[in-house]
């Protein structure tokens, strides 16, 4: 490939002899991730699992390509990710990765209905029904106005899974997405993922430290 638009779909991720930095003179134990090969494919649904400290952030943030500290190559369909420019990696931000951050990255000030149409209105990718009946099922609608600021953590994990799910996608990275949500929750944020992600034809990356993303016929990596 030797260019990146939006008619263009990252069919695969591969991860050869990959390390962060920080680990280049630590002993580590055994993984399915560093210092090995690993190929993410389009369509199917990944669960990594690492204890605390293990990189699993990291490697969700140097995939996304906001992180650039680490040893060994990043390919998406076989083209090394350190030879993209910027605008090419906007484009596959804007277009191909959805990435939702341990942090979540929420604007606080704004209200649910807000976060979520700050993203939307930017890609035009969902229209208001879905997004209502996203809300419903998560149990939320009733947050709808309220700044997510003053919403519980497990309601704001919810409201940033449907942001996240508000623009088009080959990957969704998603990073322990349901850390602070009970099995009831789990369940139906995991439905709705898996049915956005069919619809576009997607692979999900979803890492846990104990509280997995409840994906059915996940494929499971140990980080």
């Amino acid at each position: 490939m030797n260019s990146i638009s939006t008619d263009y779909h990252i069919r695969s991720i591969e991860l050869t002899d990959m390390l962060p930095e920080v680990f280049v003179n630590e002993s580590i134990p055994h993984s399915e991730v560093w210092l090995t090969h690993l190929k993410f494919e389009r369509g199917r649904h990944y669960l990594i699992e690492a204890p605390s400290g293990g990189g699993k952030s990291s490697l969700m943030a140097y995939i996304y390509g906001v992180r650039t500290d680490y040893k060994g190559m990043l390919q998406f369909n076989g083209r090394d990710a350190r030879d993209l420019k910027m605008e090419q990696w906007q484009l596959l931000r804007r277009r191909h990765l959805a990435y939702l951050p341990q942090e979540l990255d929420l604007f606080p000030e704004l209200t649910c209905i807000e976060n979520i149409r700050l993203k939307n209105d930017l890609t035009s990718h969902v229209d208001e029904a879905r997004i209502d009946s996203w809300l419903e099922r998560l149990g939320i609608a009733g947050r709808r106005n309220t700044p997510a600021g003053r919403m519980s953590i497990g309601q704001q994990q919810r409201l940033a899974i449907i942001r996240a799910l508000c623009m088009p996608f080959d990957f969704i990275l998603l990073d322990e997405p349901v850390s602070h949500l009970d099995s009831t929750n789990n369940r139906i944020a995991a439905e709705i993922i898996a049915e956005e992600a069919t619809r576009l034809g997607a692979g999900v990356i979803s890492t846990s430290v104990g509280n997995p993303l409840l994906l059915h016929s996940a494929i499971n990596v140990r980080l």
